[in-house]
């Protein structure tokens, strides 16, 4: 992490996530090694039916081999279950690179003393608390942000999965599988475009550059008191995140809304053409999954919406109506075209129009 350390402490991050990281279901040992061998064989249960769905192909160990002759061979990522404090650390290193250059700069400014110390603890304590939160949420991730020379894998938080699976009362196998399939999507959609994951960087990096780092302390704690006031108030739509943006911040926000929204909707569109076919219950898993999706009160609404999650949850709908509408128009191969260059990415006034895409992309 180089310079970095010394702009955010990343070893008090993660003990301040380790700490405040809640307690998975009660699982017995033998349980507990079950559910993780049917996870690791759902993810290669997947492979197969995201290639013949999606039209898109991402080498894979158990399908595929490395061409050792030198040859440009896309880099063989596989799946690996987690528990909770490993997906942290992993997002904590993707936090490294994704920050990276932010932090140089930061640290070049002349921050220095006491107030820079302080700033650094501060910092670690809330994206240990942040991270905390989320690692009792989320169900699998890609890691699109990784070190040079590290290949990315796809992550499955177990005790999320069995926890999740249990309290939608749905058949674990089933579930399992049908979680795979659309984390699945994502690994391919990241292996199978190269292009995708520097794109995506190079946009946040644009966004965390419009900020200067000097001379923002008084003014970015009033606008996060003010967005906290207006989420505990209720005020549609607040949210921290969004309190402390600038109108550039917005813009490039909404592009990087707008390309999460499409990889979300194709992830979700594959997963419902495949679930039929492969997960017998899939019509009673997503019903009951898109109920508790689509719920959010007490504290855990509270948390939702202080990061602004509930707006990017109807941005991920708004995307797989985005490919569904492509698709209708122009068939698979027609929405395709959108994994060729980054200029095919839709913009985010055509996620709500995919006539419009069709037409600027397929004349």
């Amino acid at each position: 992490m180089g310079a970095a350390n010394e702009v955010i402490d990343w070893p008090l991050a993660m003990s301040t996530a380790s700490r405040l990281i809640p307690s998975g279901p009660d699982v017995g040992r033998d349980a507990a090694r079950e559910a993780v061998a049917d996870l690791r064989s759902a993810t290669v249960r997947a492979v197969l039916p995201v290639r013949a769905a999606s039209g898109l192909v991402a080498p894979h160990p158990s399908f595929d081999s490395v061409d050792s002759g030198g040859g440009p061979t896309a880099a063989v990522t596989e799946a690996v279950v987690v528990d909770r404090p490993t997906w942290v650390r992993a997002n904590l290193d993707g936090f490294a690179v994704v920050l990276a250059p932010l932090l140089e700069r930061m640290r070049e400014s002349g921050n220095s003393g006491v107030t820079h110390a302080v700033g650094s603890r501060v910092t670690a304590v809330e994206l240990g608390g942040v991270l905390a939160y989320l690692s009792g949420k989320v169900l699998g991730q890609f890691e699109a942000f990784v070190a040079p020379g590290v290949t990315p894998k796809l992550l499955l938080v177990a005790p999320n999965i069995v926890a999740a699976e249990r309290m939608l009362d749905v058949p674990p196998s089933d579930f399992r599988l049908w979680v795979a399939l659309h984390e699945e999507t994502h690994r391919v959609q990241f292996g199978a475009v190269p292009w995708l994951a520097d794109h995506l960087l190079g946009l946040i990096h644009s966004y965390l550059g419009t900020k200067e780092p000097g001379g923002e302390s008084i003014v970015r704690m009033r606008a996060l008191l003010g967005g906290l006031i207006d989420v505990i108030r209720g005020v549609p739509g607040a949210s921290i995140v969004d309190s402390v943006q600038s109108p550039a911040q917005r813009e490039i926000l909404d592009q990087v809304t707008t390309v999460m929204s499409v990889l979300e909707g194709h992830a979700d569109h594959i997963m419902d053409e495949v679930g039929p076919e492969v997960v017998p219950s899939v019509a009673l898993i997503r019903e009951r999954f898109e109920a508790r999706r689509s719920s959010a009160s007490g504290l855990d609404g509270l948390g939702r919406r202080l990061l602004g999650m509930d707006a990017k949850l109807a941005q991920y709908r708004n995307g797989a109506t985005f490919v569904r509408g492509v698709e209708q128009l122009v068939g698979r191969e027609g929405f395709n075209a959108v994994w060729d260059k980054p200029e095919n990415l839709p913009v985010p006034s055509e996620l709500a129009d995919p006539a419009a895409w069709v037409v600027r992309v397929h004349g």
